[in-house]
């Protein structure tokens, strides 16, 4: 069967378009509007190279016309769910900056149990923002288990958030190849992990108990109230603000510390700095921040 052919079987629609500038412009403005993400003009391949894909699911011949379904009021708030999905990246580890986990259980966790009673009075609250496939909150639910192994009263909640629904559905199942687990601690693997049956499968899974101690949810950064009703001990907001422009870093890091309670702690990635902003946050360590 020959290429031309394929672009015409019955049904399909021949898909041989490019995204003008004109599209992009409108899409990035969007995305912008929607969710604070910036697409400068080199993402324009990018875009258009992931857009592809849902295109085709949707049988359209051209971006005009998947502008013209995301435009209407019927389908706007349907395909922007898909939409984010596309243009949202997510790279995520296990133990990823390791040395946050190392702060989070020889500095912060003493600090929280013996100054509030945190974990014991009541369950330490712990917010994974941004958490993409779920490796993060993960890695906070094992380090969070090996330290009530030592405090046997010590008592945890941690919600995982990020607004891509399809890392979401990921992060539910806790499946991952196995290379994908190599950071984790072998100890923690044992405990933690299940191996695949088919050890050609080369996949682990979250054990089950593990798994339960975490809840998933979506949430959009740029939402006026994100629905928490008691403030988090701890924060873990890790690379998500580079994908936002200042004034939206701003308000952004503004709202995350409203969310968290007097005293606790903030953990941003490496690559991000709360410089020249007015936050009532003291640095403790490369990019761990306590409420003041």
């Amino acid at each position: 069967m020959t290429d031309s052919s394929k672009n015409s079987l019955p049904g399909l629609k021949r898909f041989d378009a490019r995204l003008t500038d004109k599209d992009f412009s409108r899409f990035s403005r969007l995305v912008y509007e929607h969710c604070g993400i910036k697409l400068p003009p080199h993402k324009q391949s990018m875009l258009e190279a992931r857009l592809r894909k849902r295109l085709r699911a949707l049988n359209l011949g051209s971006f005009e016309e998947y502008a013209e379904l995301i435009f209407s009021r019927d389908n706007v708030a349907e395909e922007m769910v898909r939409l984010i999905d596309v243009v949202t990246t997510n790279k995520t580890d296990f133990f990823r900056e390791p040395a946050h986990f190392d702060f989070l259980t020889n500095r912060a966790l003493p600090t929280l149990v013996e100054q509030y009673g945190g974990g014991i009075a009541q369950p330490l609250k712990v917010w994974s923002a941004g958490c993409s496939t779920g490796k993060e909150p993960y890695t906070l639910a094992m380090v969070l288990s090996e330290y009530q192994r030592e405090l046997a009263e010590f008592r945890f909640d941690i919600v995982g958030t990020d607004i891509s629904t399809d890392v979401l559905e990921k992060a539910v199942l806790g499946i991952y190849a196995a290379i994908k687990a190599e950071p984790i601690p072998a100890a923690m693997k044992k405990r933690y992990l299940l191996k695949a049956k088919n050890p050609e499968q080369k996949m682990v899974r979250i054990v089950p108990q593990l798994r339960s101690l975490v809840r998933f949810q979506r949430l959009n950064f740029m939402d006026d109230d994100f629905g928490f009703r008691e403030p988090f001990d701890v924060i873990f907001c890790r690379n998500v603000i580079i994908y936002f422009d200042r004034p939206t870093q701003e308000r952004l890091l503004a709202k995350l510390t409203d969310c968290l309670a007097p005293g606790r702690f903030l953990f941003l990635g490496h690559s991000e700095t709360l410089l020249g902003l007015k936050l009532p946050l003291t640095q403790m360590a490369p990019s761990v921040y306590r409420k003041c």
